[in-house]
């Protein structure tokens, strides 16, 4: 059975940083591109970031490129967010997905097979 946990989330003031951790189990995790979503209340899901399989290409969504770096640890079957300078806009609860395949090749939430149940990020003063 899949499961991909997210943990390191919470209450964050504006121009802070956080490391959200998703721990994936039950998968062979070097088989997967891995990716971080983002949906925010009255917003469709969105893509943060993705990595592929061996972290040799990432993808960003506009507003977060020199912010936040995604990174993973095969050994470990563990995807890592890394969110700095933080803003009341990055308020969202934020998904660990996994999609089978070596590369990146959607930005769309229907693209990917497996999903953990979220850790929500507050920016707020």
């Amino acid at each position: 059975q899949v499961q991909l946990v997210e943990s390191g989330g919470g209450l964050v003031q504006p121009g802070g940083s956080l490391t959200l951790a998703c721990d994936a189990n039950g998968l062979r995790f070097r088989d997967y591109t891995m990716a971080w979503f983002r949906q925010a209340p009255g917003s469709h899901r969105e893509m943060v970031a993705a990595i592929n399989w061996n972290g040799g290409d990432t993808y960003y969504t506009r507003s977060v490129i020199g912010r936040f770096t995604i990174s993973r640890a095969n050994a470990d079957n563990m995807v890592y967010l890394r969110m700095n300078s933080l803003s009341p806009e990055d308020t969202a609860v934020y998904y660990c997905a996994a999609d089978l395949a070596d590369g990146i090749r959607t930005t769309h939430d229907a693209g990917y097979d497996y999903w953990g149940l979220g850790t929500q990020v507050t920016v707020s003063s």
